[in-house]
């Protein structure tokens, strides 16, 4: 059998298809989500031919992180490089226990496992009390100090909270990253003053709640900023092309580095190379290039 060539094949619109002047990195992408089950090389691929080099495979659970890992493993080697991340999420935090926190420990002890988390607080939703969400976090982030690895923290309707608890912890932990951060200016400027980095996705092109991050996008420094689809969540609404079936892959992350880049005045390629340095930095990758 022929290797497969790289195409976006017929699974994106051809106006969906886009490439990256510059190599992207991903660093929130769901990819052991059951949607991506029965096309995921074909999902690779495409992120590949749009210049998307880099995903970090996000762990929400002990299921989803041995799964990002074993899935980097097959795929170590070929383009694009897989990572991994390894913790609990906020909606799941009422399943931490002491055996649960040995499982974690191991999985951060894993050369594919570049971050603890996703953990952090959701008290939007609560699904576990704010307590247990605040217990299972704080557990992580001893986790984090343990083991020396960068934090991949979620936060939604918890600001002031997690900003309360990351000052408490700030001179112990090494980095910390609130990915797909949707808050407002005072929470923005909160983590900044923390030397906290954004992940930014595709909730900025959506005109019904992303506007307020258009005027905040471009006081974020460059180099506390990093790009993710969190795939296959948050579909960018400003595609030129329906999406069958409307889920969202690495492939189509040069669109949200277009519209970021749009309104913080860069020019693509720019923003492109400096949010990939900055994620190739923080989560330590060109370090584990060189071991490979």
């Amino acid at each position: 059998m022929s290797e497969p060539t790289d195409t976006f094949d017929d699974v994106l619109p051809e106006a969906l298809q886009r490439v990256s002047p510059a190599p992207l990195v991903d660093i929130g992408a769901n990819l052991t989500h059951a949607s991506f089950s029965h096309d995921l090389d074909a999902v690779l691929r495409r992120a590949r031919a749009a210049n998307v080099g880099e995903l970090i495979l996000t762990g929400t659970d002990r299921e989803h992180a041995i799964q990002a890992v074993e899935l980097a493993r097959r795929h170590l080697g070929r383009a694009p490089s897989l990572y991994a991340t390894a913790g609990v999420h906020p909606h799941d935090a009422s399943q931490w226990d002491s055996a649960l926190e040995a499982d974690m420990r191991e999985l951060h002890r894993q050369p594919e496992v570049v971050a603890v988390g996703e953990c952090g607080l959701d008290f939007n939703r609560n699904f576990s009390t704010p307590a247990e969400q605040e217990h299972a976090f704080e557990a992580q982030l001893g986790l984090a100090v343990e083991s020396g690895l960068p934090l991949f923290i979620h936060e939604r309707d918890a600001g002031s909270r997690m900003l309360e608890i990351l000052k408490a912890w700030r001179d112990d932990i090494s980095q910390a990253v609130v990915h797909c951060f949707t808050g407002e200016r005072a929470t923005l400027y909160g983590y900044l003053d923390l030397d906290l980095h954004i992940g930014l996705t595709g909730w900025i092109c959506d005109e019904r709640r992303g506007h307020h991050l258009r005027e905040l996008v471009g006081e974020i420094p460059a180099n506390r900023l990093m790009l993710e689809t969190d795939c296959p969540y948050l579909l960018p609404r400003h595609l030129p092309a329906k999406l069958k079936g409307r889920r969202h892959e690495p492939a189509l992350l040069p669109w949200i580095a277009a519209e970021i880049a749009h309104w913080r005045g860069d020019d693509e390629a720019s923003l492109a190379a400096a949010t990939s340095s900055t994620a190739r930095r923080f989560f330590g990758l060109n370090a584990l290039h060189e071991e490979t």
